[in-house]
């Protein structure tokens, strides 16, 4: 019998630098088998014994508690229906530096001139020092971090191909450490290791108001590197006061503003043995505050940053101006790589759309001041003097920009395509799901909402690559399950989880991006201006909604009992603001409250259903949100009811439970009427209405046909915003409405997703008239939360679903449905999902003479229920088969 496969060490491949002393083992069962019996495991240092277990998902290591930098060489076989495996090819895990004792390296500090300049002008520094080694190389890695973006040296070669490193985390309580194989990069006898540090989050721009300096004034890194020996010996050696620094060919160097490089700067050589570092300044030692706090070091449990494609240009043009405008074809989130000619000084302008003389458009790209709300500079700007010698290569990599088009303007003569390459820059997130149809524009929207969250899965999951670049919670609580479909989420959203956890305020609030450049020192500004941003229902729910999606998905029981915490402190925030607070409008018309008030959320900040066709964009702050406020409390309630009940806290589980049923019963006292209508009477209340299950069963045909009448008095269009869209077309479908659900998904005039398709989008738009029937763009056209529609492609046209409220015997697609829906006029739809447990597959045709014939793949180890247009309900074992 074949041995199992896919071996995986917590969400990741052999990982490198795992900051973990028990990790948890999962593996793919041998193809052929239905079921595992038994398992296990072996180390090459350890062999468990037969465990009897059908669990091959996230199994806890029962060895020898791993120690620091200790590479663990592992093997699994297991027993199945087939007999005993073989044992599998070996994998392996590594851990990194586990505490903070093991740390003899010290933080060093670039020498900056005081005053330092303004931020988004500050220059990267070099870092470096030469070193000598006393015997050949058996085995070397290299700790590295930082406070900004660094990226580490030896002997001339740069370490590693991560990008942006150390990424974007709550600095304060969270800063990842990379871990580098370096035994090739040196040698016996002279070496030299070297750094570039540039602002990056850490102190740099962020956010729509370019806010500099959030986690500190001052850029830093630290560094330790531990080599082997061929003759058994260690060497160690730290960041410290001996290492020189000296700025270089990067003049500015800022995430929102772009970069800057003076090639005459060039210092060739500087990170070799031998390099002349006589005039360069000694770095400083940091000390105290941040610098005393190893605690805080850790390894990310989220794949990397890296430079994932390269695409080159679709053509360039020449404007009058002279500046020559080049066009990828695709909007993107990275940077150029472009040819620098001899003497030549370039400025490159980077923006998603053109102007109607052809122009790079950048007006929506501009922030807004912190302090007057007045206009920023778009940003999105790079600058690039050549050598006075010879033509050379500009590549920024410590900026990224979100866009199409590149403005190019000081070039001495027309570019050619091969002068520029784009390149796309995210997390390398494992691909996990498909999906192909008859439909050639529906496809190409699947193709855009894909690049839209490419574009917005740079270390976190941004709402813009472009604007603001922030970690908008909501934008993640309604598309996550989405993106679980095309790409394995699990580790880059618990890394996101964390950051949005040690944020969270002392009273529970959370605000409305993960990081927080704020912090928790937000929380103790005034309170006329807290209430005016903090604490949005629907927003702040992504602490209950993102932990369950991914155990929904993933199976990964630990998630729920880590995020736990924080989900009891925010839905606790919301209660006590339903019980203390009442809306002006309401306090004017009903002076005494309504028992049901108790539980009816309507006052503080709420964004409520954002970007909403037709509603004014200014009303939210003073508008009665009581509607979708109360709704996500009965929803984050009900949640974390199941929630503590799977994690074993049964007291909360019955606390939570009573406060859902009584959000549900305030909700219908005060939004739903006898005969099934509601207030405000408008798409999205319906439809979240009936997601979420506020709807007593005699009402909810009644609430269903109210919806479609809401949706052809629009013309048959979509009227919901943000929070709504992606429940729209599931919510059609499960009520008796497939067909409404394919016209709205086939709609082709605005607004409407197909009219992205026909006006060029390659991205999702943040508004439905992203790019307006003249042609002119409106805010940004990387936004992927509409793109949630993709999932309908996936569990209704294809039919993959997982159990909405799953267990954990049916978690992580160990049960789960297949439910082709047909409709649209579509003869063919297939999808492609990789399950925790092996490949899930989907087909459907519709042959001549009518016959539907449906192909399905199942993974080992699962159960699927297959439901057929013709009402048949088929369970099938592990396997590939065919139905008609």
């Amino acid at each position: 019998m074949n041995a199992p496969d896919r071996l995986r060490v917590e969400h990741l491949e052999a990982p490198l630098g795992l900051h973990m002393r028990r990790p948890r083992l999962s593996w793919r069962l041998p193809e052929g088998a239905k079921r595992q019996v038994a398992y296990a495991v072996r180390t090459d240092a350890w062999e468990s014994e037969r465990v009897e277990s059908d669990s091959s998902v996230l199994v806890g290591y029962e060895g020898p508690e791993i120690g620091s930098g200790q590479r663990v060489s592992w093997q699994v076989k297991v027993w199945t229906d087939l007999g005993e495996s073989a044992w599998s090819e070996p994998s392996s895990w590594e851990t990194g530096l586990l505490d903070a004792g093991d740390w003899t390296a010290r933080w060093i500090e670039p020498d900056e001139p005081d005053p330092r300049p303004e931020a988004g002008h500050r220059p990267a520094y070099h870092l470096r020092r030469d070193f000598t080694l006393p015997a050949g190389v058996r085995r070397a890695r290299l700790y590295a971090t930082a406070h900004g973006i660094y990226e580490a040296f030896l002997n001339g070669r740069r370490v590693g191909d991560l990008e942006l490193t150390p990424g974007y985390t709550a600095y304060r309580d969270i800063l990842h450490v990379q871990t580098y194989d370096v035994t090739d990069l040196l040698r016996e006898g002279s070496n030299a290791i070297g750094a570039l540090v540039s602002d990056g989050w850490f102190r740099g721009r962020t956010g729509a108001m370019r806010l500099a300096d959030s986690f500190g004034e001052r850029t830093a890194f630290l560094a330790q590197l531990h080599v082997e020996g061929e003759d058994a010996s260690v060497f160690v050696l730290g960041t410290d006061g001996t290492w020189r620094t000296a700025p270089g060919e990067i003049t500015a160097a800022d995430l929102m503003d772009g970069e800057s490089h003076d090639l005459r700067r060039a210092r060739p050589g500087w990170s070799s043995p031998g390099f002349d570092d006589g005039s360069w300044a000694k770095a400083s030692e940091g000390h105290g505050g941040l610098y005393a706090d190893f605690t805080r070091l850790t390894a990310s449990p989220a794949p990397p940053v890296r430079r994932i494609e390269e695409i080159r240009p679709e053509s360039v043009a020449a404007l009058p101006s002279g500046a020559q405008i080049i066009d990828l074809g695709q909007n993107i989130n990275g940077w150029v790589r472009a040819r620098v000619r001899q003497g030549e000084t370039l400025a490159l302008s980077h923006a998603e759309a053109l102007t109607a003389d052809g122009d790079a458009d950048m007006e929506a790209f501009r922030g807004v001041e912190f302090q007057t709300g007045a206009p920023l500079p778009a940003g999105q700007l790079d600058r690039v003097i050549g050598s006075d010698t010879a033509d050379g290569v500009f590549e920024p990599r410590h900026t990224t920009h979100g866009f199409q088009y590149v403005r190019v303007e000081g070039a001495s003569c027309p570019l050619g395509i091969a002068d520029v390459t784009g390149v796309v820059v995210h997390s390398d997130l494992r691909r996990t799901g498909t999906f192909r149809c008859a439909e050639g524009r529906i496809n190409r929207l699947h193709e855009i909402a894909e690049w839209s969250f490419r574009g917005n899965a740079c270390d976190i999951p941004t709402d813009c690559p472009q604007r603001e670049r922030a970690g908008w919670t909501g934008d993640w609580m309604l598309y996550v399950p989405t993106a679980a479909f095309l790409y394995d989420v699990a580790g880059f959203s618990v890394k996101w989880l964390r950051d949005l956890a040690v944020d969270q305020w002392d009273n529970g609030c959370l605000t409305n991006f993960a990081p927080d450049p704020g912090g928790k020192a937000v929380q103790h500004l005034p309170a006329e201006l807290l209430d005016q941003f903090a604490g949005s229902s629907g927003w702040g729910d992504a602490s209950v909604i993102v932990p369950w999606e991914l155990y929904r998905v993933y199976g990964d029981p630990d998630i729920l009992h880590e995020f736990r915490p924080m989900m009891v402190r925010w839905v606790e925030f919301a209660a006590e603001r339903a019980r203390t607070r009442r809306h002006p409008d309401r306090v004017a018309a009903r002076p005494e409250p309504a028992a049901h008030e108790e539980f009816l959320w309507d006052a503080g900040f709420h964004w409520g259903e954002w970007c909403e066709p037709g509603a004014d964009p200014n009303a939210f702050r003073t508008a009665d949100q009581g509607a979708v406020a109360t709704a996500y409390l009965h929803r984050s309630a009900a949640l974390l009811a199941r929630i503590s009940e799977l994690t074993g806290h049964a007291d909360d589980a019955e606390r939570f439970a009573r406060l859902a049923e009584n959000a549900l019963r305030a909700w219908r006292a005060e939004y739903l009427a006898p005969d099934g209508r509601m207030n405000p009477d408008t798409q999205a209340t319906y439809v979240r209405a009936l997601a979420f299950g506020l709807v007593p069963d005699e009402l909810r045909d009644a609430a269903a046909a109210r919806l479609v009448a809401l949706i052809r008095n629009a013309g048959t269009h979509v009227s919901t915003g943000f929070l709504a869209t992606p429940y729209l077309l599931p919510v059609l479908a499960d009520t008796g409405y497939l067909d409404v659900a394919y016209e709205l998904l086939f709609q082709d005039t605005e607004p409407s997703w197909l009219t992205m398709i026909d006006r060029g989008a390659t991205t999702i738009w943040e508004e439905w008239h992203g790019i307006d029937a003249e042609g002119k763009a409106h805010a940004s056209l990387n936004h992927y939360s509409k793109g949630a529609v993709i999932s309908f492609l996936h569990t209704h046209v294809a039919g993959i679903r997982s159990p909405a409220e799953p267990g954990p015997d049916s978690a992580g697609y160990r049960r789960f449905v297949i439910e082709p829906r047909p409709g649209g006029g579509l003869d063919c739809a297939e999808a492609q999902f990789e399950s925790p447990y092996g490949p899930i597959a989907s087909a459907w045709r519709i042959e001549a003479g009518g016959a539907f014939v449906l192909d399905v793949t199942i993974p080992p180890g699962t159960e699927a229920e297959i439901r057929l247009p013709d009402g048949r309900r088929l369970t099938p074992g592990p396997g590939s088969h065919t139905f008609r």
